[in-house]
Parts: C-alpha cells; structure tokens; sequence
C-alpha cells in the first residue's frame, strides 16, 4: 500500500509564507560574504604595495649609503659606491631589487617575508613587484631631473658659452669616432652583419650626462673649463645620439631612410637650444618678480620645479630627451637672484632620488656575462673587449680634438666622456626589444656599458688625485 507523502494544502501555505521572509533576509548574506572576502582581498593588497614600496626604499638606501662611505674612505667617486651598491641588490647579487625585465626573480625569502605577513602567496607578491616598478623607475627619472636641473643651475653661461666651440668639436669627434671605429671593427674583423655593426657602433657614440655632471661636481671641476667643456660635450652628444638612434631605430625596423624626419628632430634640437639660451638671459628677471610676490612657504623650491617640468615637457613635446629640458631649465634659472636658494633646496632632493637613479642602473646589470667558464660567454667577452678599447680610445682622443688658448686637462675631459650609464643601455634595451641582436653582440655592448660606467669615475680621481691644484671637492650632490 502506497502512503501519499504530499502535505496538505494548509501546511504548504504555511511554509510559503515562513520561507518569504526568510528569503528576503537571507537573500543579501551571499554578496555580503563576497564583499567582507573582497574587502580582505583589497586589504592584503594594500599591506602587500605598501610593504613592497617601503621596503624598495629601505633597501636602496641601505646599500646605496653603506657603500657610498666605503667609497668616500678609499676617496672614491660616491656614485661607485652607488652603482655597485645596485649590482650588490641587483639581479647580479641578492635579487633584492630587479628590474623586471631582468625577467629575475625576488629573492625567494623577501618573497616569504612579504607573503607571510599579508597574507597572499608568493607569486601574487611578485606580481605586485613587477606591477608596482615602473612608479619606482619614474622616482628615479625625478632624481636624473634634478641632478641634471641642479648642473644646469651651478653651471656659468660665459663660461658655457665660452668654451661652446670646444664642446662642440669634442661632442662630434666623441661621436664619429667611436662610431666609426666601433661599425668598421666588428664588420670587417668579426664578420657582423651591417646593420647589427652599425646599431653597436651607435651604442658607443652615448655619454651619460648625469654620470659626468656628478662626478666632476663631487670632484669640484664642475665649474672649471674642463668641467664646461665636458657638459657642453655631453648636452650636445645627448643632441646627436637622438638623430642617430632615429636613424637606427628606423632602419633596423626594416623602415627606409628617409631625410624630412630627421631634419625636423635635428632643426626642433638647434631651436629648442637656441631658446633655452635665449631664456637664460631674459627670462631670470621675469621669475625673480614672480617668486619675490609668493608668500607660502616653499616658494623657492614650487617655482624653481615648475620651470624644470615645463623645459622637461616642452623638450619631450618636440621629440627630445626630458633629460636635457631639466639642464636647459637650470640654465635658465642660473642668472637668477635666488639660485643659491633655488640650490640648497634642490640638493637634498637629488641626495635622495638621483641614489635610486643610479642604484637602479646597477640593479640591471647582469654579470653573470663577465663568466669565462661558460662558452657561451666566450665570443661576447672578445667582441666586448674590442668594443670596450674603442670606446674608450674614442672618447679619450676626442679630448685632443679641441683647439684652446688657455691650458687645458686634455686628459680629463676625454675621460669625462667616457661613461655610457643609463644612455647606453637605453641604445642596448631598444636593440633587444627590437629581437636585432644577437646573444653575444648584446652581451658585449652590456659589457662595454658596464665597462666605461664604472672606469671613468675611477680615472677620473685617479687623474685629478695627481694634479698639483687638486681642488677641494664640492659638496656631493
């Protein structure tokens, strides 16, 4: 016998009209439970950033100082000390702080740290890292900014404009020089194609104008006229490495030469110069009204930042580096009657970001390269020695390219051309983007980028340590 198990009409309705309301209260528990996850989520992100943030920091400054002091007691350059201090926590040391396109991995136990204590994995930390870096890089282009803003501003326009026939035939053969030296050598005697010789040859025709600018200020030559010479030099190579990088660029694109561009980068390079000189004589008095009528606190330095962004956006606006808008900005602002204290408050901020500048060149710098016991390093050490002696030679000789009067360091000035710093790997980093070069070409022109960052300060010291007026050193910037 089979018993009927459907309820009575009765007891259905009165369960209908029980689970109503119980659905309705119930109904808002899920997205609840969804959002109190996310808020978590949202939570452990933020400790993540931050700790990341903070920690990149401390870590930087940290090295960066440590051994900037050592540097100082073996009287050497700081910024040594700086860039082996980013090799040190760099993708070659610790894996502290790594580029992420290094494509290096944080060190697995500051992975850990970070991982325990908010509360993601591994992996989404690293993430984060890699996300959060390009904030880290722009940090570090405010410190070139205001290291090249503070060169400008420390540096005499007679003097500049002095010395501006000398610069300029130091800046061309410190150019065609190495590279034509550099093209021909590795065509002719190492077989490279044409088009990877050419875009190797330009890699050497850089100068790393915020490398120079602080040694020779730490060395206390900036405003000598070997110092002027050599910013003067290295402003207009800064000029000449663009056109050449356009023309390099475009050809190892596969893209054909053609003339109108370059004519108007090399026509926006002479106009944007000829008005930063200009502004240098007319504009000071014109800031000097402004500034003396502004009463909030920080006046001086608001001002002087707000000139510096314009020369940096209306350089990069007519297809020019934003390193030398910040240079021409200080130019600008040198005849002004508050430049020394425009000065002082500048420099702390270069102490501080123009440290993450330079330690993050050494962060990139991978010398596992340097390693003779594996064969696949062995072809780029030979090419990377040639190319190191050619830019070195190239550089130097270019400082018995002048004519002058007055006695000259002829010495001094081809070693003050001589590092490639960030100039060089921005050359070797478009070429690898690009997929032009080859494993040991690429190795080769890190090698000699290396090579020539951390020689010319050595040198440079080691040369002025014998001169009979060595000069007190100007305080660090």
């Amino acid at each position: 016998m089979l018993i009927a198990l459907t309820p009575p009409p009765d007891l259905l309705a009165a369960i209908g009209s029980i689970a109503l309301p119980l659905q309705l209260l119930t109904a808002p528990l899920a997205p609840a439970a969804d959002t109190a996850a996310s808020a978590i989520g949202n939570h452990s992100i933020e400790v993540a950033e931050t700790l990341i943030q903070v920690g990149r920091f401390l870590v930087i400054f940290l090295a960066a100082r440590t051994l900037a002091e050592l540097m100082v007691r073996l009287q050497l350059p700081t910024i040594l000390g700086e860039l082996l201090a980013g090799v040190l926590i760099g993708a070659s040391g610790l894996h502290l702080l790594v580029p992420p396109e290094t494509g290096a991995r944080l060190n697995h136990w500051l992975l850990d740290l970070v991982a325990a204590l908010s509360g993601l994995g591994a992996d989404q930390v690293q993430n984060l890292y890699a996300e959060n870096f390009p904030g880290l890089q722009q940090v570090s282009l405010l410190g070139l900014y205001a290291l090249l803003f503070l060169t400008g501003l420390e540096s005499e326009l007679d003097e500049l404009m002095a010395v501006g026939l000398q610069a300029t035939t130091v800046a061309v053969t410190g150019v065609v020089l190495p590279f034509a030296l550099g093209t021909a050598g590795l065509h002719l005697l190492f077989g490279v194609p044409l088009m990877l010789a050419v875009f190797a040859g330009a890699a050497l025709t850089a100068t790393s104008i915020g490398i120079t600018a602080s040694v020779f200020g730490e060395l206390g030559w900036l405003r000598r006229r070997e110092g002027q010479i050599v910013i003067g030099a290295a402003v207009l190579d800064d000029i000449l490495g663009i056109v050449i990088l356009a023309v390099v660029v475009s050809l190892a694109g596969g893209g054909s030469f053609t003339l109108a561009p370059i004519l108007r980068l090399v026509l926006a390079a002479l106009v944007f110069v000829a008005a930063a000189l200009w502004l240098s004589r007319t504009a000071a008095p014109v800031f000097d009204w402004v500034l003396d009528r502004l009463k909030a606190p920080g006046e001086v330095v608001v001002a002087g930042f707000v000139v510096l962004t314009l020369c940096c956006f209306a350089a990069q606006a007519i297809g020019l580096e934003a390193a030398l808008g910040a240079f021409a900005a200080g130019l600008i602002l040198s005849r002004s009657r508050h430049t020394e204290a425009i000065q002082e408050t500048v420099k702390p901020l270069v102490a501080l970001f123009a440290t993450v500048f330079f330690v993050l060149i050494g962060t990139g710098m991978d010398l596992s390269v340097l390693n003779p016991f594996n064969p696949a390093n062995r072809e780029g050490l030979v090419v990377a020695a040639f190319l190191l002696a050619v830019a070195m030679a190239g550089k130097v000789a270019a400082g018995w390219s002048y004519w002058s009067a007055e006695p000259t360091r002829r010495l001094v000035v081809g070693l003050g051309m001589l590092p490639r710093g960030e100039v060089g790997l921005i050359f070797l980093g478009l070429g690898s983007q690009a997929g032009i070069l080859t494993p040991p070409l690429e190795a080769a022109i890190l090698l000699m980028v290396i090579g020539t960052t951390f020689l010319a300060p050595i040198l440079l010291r080691l040369v002025l340590a014998t001169s009979p007026e060595a000069s007190v050193a100007e305080p660090a910037s």
